[in-house]
Protein backbone atom coordinates (compact mmCIF):
# COMPACT_ATOMS: atom_id res chain seq x y z
CA UNK A 1 0.00 0.00 0.00
CA UNK A 2 0.98 2.96 -0.85
CA UNK A 3 2.07 6.50 0.85
CA UNK A 4 -1.10 8.18 -0.69
CA UNK A 5 -3.29 5.75 0.03
CA UNK A 6 -2.53 6.16 3.42
CA UNK A 7 -3.56 10.04 4.13
CA UNK A 8 -6.23 11.72 3.46
CA UNK A 9 -6.61 15.31 2.76
CA UNK A 10 -9.46 17.71 4.18
CA UNK A 11 -10.77 21.29 4.18
CA UNK A 12 -12.14 22.19 7.52
CA UNK A 13 -14.50 25.80 7.22
CA UNK A 14 -14.36 28.15 10.23
CA UNK A 15 -15.41 31.15 11.55
CA UNK A 16 -14.18 33.56 14.29
CA UNK A 17 -13.92 36.55 15.93
CA UNK A 18 -9.88 37.94 15.57
CA UNK A 19 -10.24 40.32 18.95
CA UNK A 20 -8.61 38.18 20.95
CA UNK A 21 -6.18 36.58 18.30
CA UNK A 22 -2.98 37.90 17.08
CA UNK A 23 -4.56 36.59 13.71
CA UNK A 24 -4.78 33.61 11.69
CA UNK A 25 -1.34 32.09 11.07
CA UNK A 26 1.18 30.60 13.86
CA UNK A 27 3.72 32.78 15.62
CA UNK A 28 6.04 32.94 18.14
CA UNK A 29 4.73 34.09 21.78
CA UNK A 30 1.30 35.08 20.36
CA UNK A 31 -1.98 33.19 20.24
CA UNK A 32 -3.44 32.68 16.81
CA UNK A 33 -6.67 30.81 15.70
CA UNK A 34 -4.35 28.28 13.26
CA UNK A 35 -2.66 27.46 17.24
CA UNK A 36 -5.53 26.53 18.38
CA UNK A 37 -7.07 24.56 15.72
CA UNK A 38 -3.86 22.47 15.17
CA UNK A 39 -3.80 21.46 18.77
CA UNK A 40 -7.58 20.23 18.66
CA UNK A 41 -7.65 18.59 15.71
CA UNK A 42 -4.00 16.87 17.14
CA UNK A 43 -5.57 16.29 20.17
CA UNK A 44 -8.51 14.40 18.54
CA UNK A 45 -7.27 12.37 15.95
CA UNK A 46 -3.72 11.34 17.73
CA UNK A 47 -1.61 13.03 14.74
CA UNK A 48 0.27 15.66 14.42
CA UNK A 49 -1.75 18.07 12.23
CA UNK A 50 -0.72 21.46 10.56
CA UNK A 51 -3.42 22.44 9.26
CA UNK A 52 -2.62 25.49 5.60
CA UNK A 53 -5.19 28.49 5.31
CA UNK A 54 -6.50 30.05 2.66
CA UNK A 55 -4.70 32.82 3.32
CA UNK A 56 -3.74 34.98 6.60
CA UNK A 57 -5.55 37.45 8.41
CA UNK A 58 -4.22 40.46 10.57
CA UNK A 59 -4.56 40.85 14.58
CA UNK A 60 -7.83 42.03 15.34
CA UNK A 61 -9.56 41.08 11.70
CA UNK A 62 -12.57 38.46 11.98
CA UNK A 63 -13.45 35.92 9.70
CA UNK A 64 -17.07 34.83 9.00
CA UNK A 65 -15.78 31.91 6.44
CA UNK A 66 -12.30 30.72 6.62
CA UNK A 67 -10.89 27.38 4.89
CA UNK A 68 -7.65 25.47 5.97
CA UNK A 69 -6.82 22.03 4.77
CA UNK A 70 -5.06 19.14 6.46
CA UNK A 71 -4.01 15.88 6.51
CA UNK A 72 -4.49 13.00 8.54
CA UNK A 73 -2.81 9.36 8.64
CA UNK A 74 -5.50 7.23 8.43
CA UNK A 75 -8.87 7.32 7.14
CA UNK A 76 -10.19 5.76 9.85
CA UNK A 77 -8.65 8.00 12.47
CA UNK A 78 -11.51 10.39 11.29
CA UNK A 79 -14.55 8.48 11.13
CA UNK A 80 -18.07 10.35 11.21
CA UNK A 81 -16.98 13.72 10.21
CA UNK A 82 -20.13 15.53 12.05
CA UNK A 83 -19.23 13.99 15.41
CA UNK A 84 -15.30 15.14 14.38
CA UNK A 85 -16.65 18.63 14.04
CA UNK A 86 -18.79 18.06 17.15
CA UNK A 87 -15.45 17.09 19.24
CA UNK A 88 -13.48 20.07 17.97
CA UNK A 89 -16.15 22.72 18.73
CA UNK A 90 -16.18 21.37 22.05
CA UNK A 91 -12.40 22.07 22.43
CA UNK A 92 -12.13 25.37 20.90
CA UNK A 93 -12.89 28.17 22.73
CA UNK A 94 -16.53 30.17 21.85
CA UNK A 95 -14.63 33.14 19.63
CA UNK A 96 -14.07 30.14 17.07
CA UNK A 97 -16.11 27.92 15.38
CA UNK A 98 -15.65 24.66 13.33
CA UNK A 99 -18.62 24.53 10.47
CA UNK A 100 -17.69 22.04 8.02
CA UNK A 101 -15.68 19.28 7.48
CA UNK A 102 -15.16 17.97 3.97
CA UNK A 103 -13.27 15.28 2.38
CA UNK A 104 -11.10 16.07 -0.96
CA UNK A 105 -8.86 14.94 -3.20
CA UNK A 106 -4.87 14.64 -1.85
CA UNK A 107 -4.32 18.13 -4.22
CA UNK A 108 -6.35 19.72 -2.95
CA UNK A 109 -4.99 23.03 -1.33
CA UNK A 110 -6.88 25.88 0.51
CA UNK A 111 -4.55 28.79 -0.62
CA UNK A 112 -4.05 28.14 -4.09
CA UNK A 113 -6.88 26.67 -5.37
CA UNK A 114 -8.94 29.41 -4.24
CA UNK A 115 -10.53 31.27 -7.13
CA UNK A 116 -12.14 34.30 -4.87
CA UNK A 117 -12.05 35.75 -1.80
CA UNK A 118 -14.56 38.35 -0.37
CA UNK A 119 -14.16 41.05 2.44
CA UNK A 120 -16.50 43.35 4.06
CA UNK A 121 -15.63 46.67 5.95
CA UNK A 122 -17.67 47.66 8.89
CA UNK A 123 -18.07 51.26 9.60
CA UNK A 124 -20.74 52.58 12.06
CA UNK A 125 -21.57 56.28 13.02
CA UNK A 126 -23.19 56.57 16.74
CA UNK A 127 -21.38 54.81 19.87
CA UNK A 128 -23.04 51.28 20.20
CA UNK A 129 -21.57 48.94 22.58
CA UNK A 130 -22.36 45.68 20.89
CA UNK A 131 -20.13 47.11 17.59
CA UNK A 132 -17.24 47.89 19.62
CA UNK A 133 -14.14 45.59 18.55
CA UNK A 134 -16.11 44.59 15.59
CA UNK A 135 -16.40 47.90 13.55
CA UNK A 136 -15.27 51.28 13.11
CA UNK A 137 -16.66 54.10 14.52
CA UNK A 138 -16.55 57.66 12.49
CA UNK A 139 -16.73 61.06 13.69
CA UNK A 140 -18.49 62.11 10.44
CA UNK A 141 -20.21 60.84 7.35
CA UNK A 142 -17.97 60.75 4.21
CA UNK A 143 -19.28 61.40 0.76
CA UNK A 144 -20.42 57.89 -0.36
CA UNK A 145 -20.55 58.84 -4.05
CA UNK A 146 -16.93 60.22 -4.17
CA UNK A 147 -15.78 56.78 -2.27
CA UNK A 148 -18.04 54.52 -4.95
CA UNK A 149 -16.65 56.24 -7.71
CA UNK A 150 -13.26 55.84 -6.74
CA UNK A 151 -13.69 52.55 -5.61
CA UNK A 152 -14.70 51.70 -9.05
CA UNK A 153 -11.83 52.45 -10.59
CA UNK A 154 -9.79 49.14 -8.86
CA UNK A 155 -11.71 46.91 -11.08
CA UNK A 156 -9.34 49.21 -14.03
CA UNK A 157 -6.30 48.27 -12.72
CA UNK A 158 -4.42 44.90 -11.60
CA UNK A 159 -0.82 46.14 -9.91
CA UNK A 160 -1.78 46.90 -6.18
CA UNK A 161 1.86 47.53 -5.51
CA UNK A 162 0.53 50.83 -3.23
CA UNK A 163 -1.66 49.26 -0.87
CA UNK A 164 0.83 46.12 0.34
CA UNK A 165 2.44 46.46 3.40
CA UNK A 166 6.18 46.80 2.78
CA UNK A 167 9.03 43.50 2.64
CA UNK A 168 6.18 40.63 2.00
CA UNK A 169 7.51 37.67 0.00
CA UNK A 170 4.68 37.37 -2.75
CA UNK A 171 6.14 36.55 -6.03
CA UNK A 172 3.77 39.32 -7.91
CA UNK A 173 0.92 42.55 -6.77
CA UNK A 174 -1.00 41.64 -9.16
CA UNK A 175 -5.19 41.29 -8.11
CA UNK A 176 -8.13 41.23 -10.08
CA UNK A 177 -10.96 43.30 -7.99
CA UNK A 178 -14.26 42.39 -9.16
CA UNK A 179 -16.33 44.26 -6.82
CA UNK A 180 -15.50 47.33 -4.57
CA UNK A 181 -18.61 49.50 -3.24
CA UNK A 182 -20.07 50.86 -0.16
CA UNK A 183 -23.34 50.04 0.71
CA UNK A 184 -25.64 51.43 3.90
CA UNK A 185 -26.64 48.64 5.62
CA UNK A 186 -29.13 51.30 7.99
CA UNK A 187 -28.88 54.87 8.99
CA UNK A 188 -25.96 54.42 11.04
CA UNK A 189 -23.84 51.44 9.35
CA UNK A 190 -21.94 51.89 6.33
CA UNK A 191 -19.97 48.54 5.19
CA UNK A 192 -17.62 48.63 2.27
CA UNK A 193 -17.51 44.99 -0.25
CA UNK A 194 -14.42 44.06 -2.33
CA UNK A 195 -13.87 40.37 -3.90
CA UNK A 196 -10.65 39.32 -5.83
CA UNK A 197 -9.10 36.61 -6.94
CA UNK A 198 -6.79 37.25 -4.31
CA UNK A 199 -5.15 40.12 -1.83
CA UNK A 200 -1.91 41.26 -0.46
CA UNK A 201 -1.08 42.01 2.96
CA UNK A 202 -3.35 45.07 4.08
CA UNK A 203 -4.26 45.40 0.54
CA UNK A 204 -8.34 45.83 2.04
CA UNK A 205 -7.37 48.34 5.67
CA UNK A 206 -5.40 50.56 2.98
CA UNK A 207 -7.69 50.71 0.22
CA UNK A 208 -10.51 51.71 2.71
CA UNK A 209 -7.96 54.00 4.46
CA UNK A 210 -7.99 55.87 0.93
CA UNK A 211 -11.13 56.04 0.16
CA UNK A 212 -11.60 57.55 3.55
CA UNK A 213 -9.52 60.35 2.46
CA UNK A 214 -11.42 60.69 -0.83
CA UNK A 215 -15.06 60.67 1.32
CA UNK A 216 -13.98 63.38 3.62
CA UNK A 217 -12.83 65.83 0.48
CA UNK A 218 -8.50 65.44 0.95
CA UNK A 219 -8.68 64.47 -2.73
CA UNK A 220 -11.11 64.05 -5.77
CA UNK A 221 -11.91 60.53 -7.02
CA UNK A 222 -9.72 60.08 -10.10
CA UNK A 223 -7.07 60.40 -7.29
CA UNK A 224 -7.37 56.83 -7.00
CA UNK A 225 -5.84 56.79 -10.24
CA UNK A 226 -2.53 58.56 -9.42
CA UNK A 227 -2.23 56.32 -6.12
CA UNK A 228 -2.31 52.94 -7.59
CA UNK A 229 0.29 54.07 -10.84
CA UNK A 230 2.35 55.55 -8.07
CA UNK A 231 2.78 51.62 -6.78
CA UNK A 232 4.59 53.39 -3.88
CA UNK A 233 2.85 52.56 -0.29
CA UNK A 234 3.39 56.41 0.93
CA UNK A 235 1.11 57.30 -1.83
CA UNK A 236 -1.79 55.41 -0.28
CA UNK A 237 -3.85 56.31 2.66
CA UNK A 238 -3.00 55.41 6.39
CA UNK A 239 -4.71 51.94 7.50
CA UNK A 240 -7.43 51.72 8.61
CA UNK A 241 -8.53 49.97 12.14
CA UNK A 242 -8.28 45.73 12.02
CA UNK A 243 -11.35 45.84 14.05
CA UNK A 244 -14.24 46.42 11.01
CA UNK A 245 -12.79 43.98 8.44
CA UNK A 246 -14.14 40.57 7.91
CA UNK A 247 -13.08 37.96 5.64
CA UNK A 248 -16.65 36.72 4.14
CA UNK A 249 -16.47 34.25 1.99
CA UNK A 250 -14.00 31.78 -0.21
CA UNK A 251 -14.60 30.04 -3.20
CA UNK A 252 -13.60 27.12 -4.66
CA UNK A 253 -13.94 25.51 -8.19
CA UNK A 254 -15.11 22.21 -6.48
CA UNK A 255 -17.07 23.34 -3.35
Amino acid sequence: MTVETLRRRYFIEIAFDGGAYHGWQIQPNAVTVQELLDKALTTLLRDPIGTVGCGRTDTGVHAKQLYAHFDVAHEATVGDTDALLYRVNALLPPDIAAKRLIAVAPDAHARFDAAQRSYEYHTHFQKDPFLHGRSWQLRSTPDVGAMNEAAAILLQHEDFSCFSKSNTQVYTNICRVTRAEWKWVDEQRLVFYISANRFLRNMVRAIVGTLMEIGQGEHPPEYMHTVIRSKDRSVAGASVPACGLYLTEVTYPYL
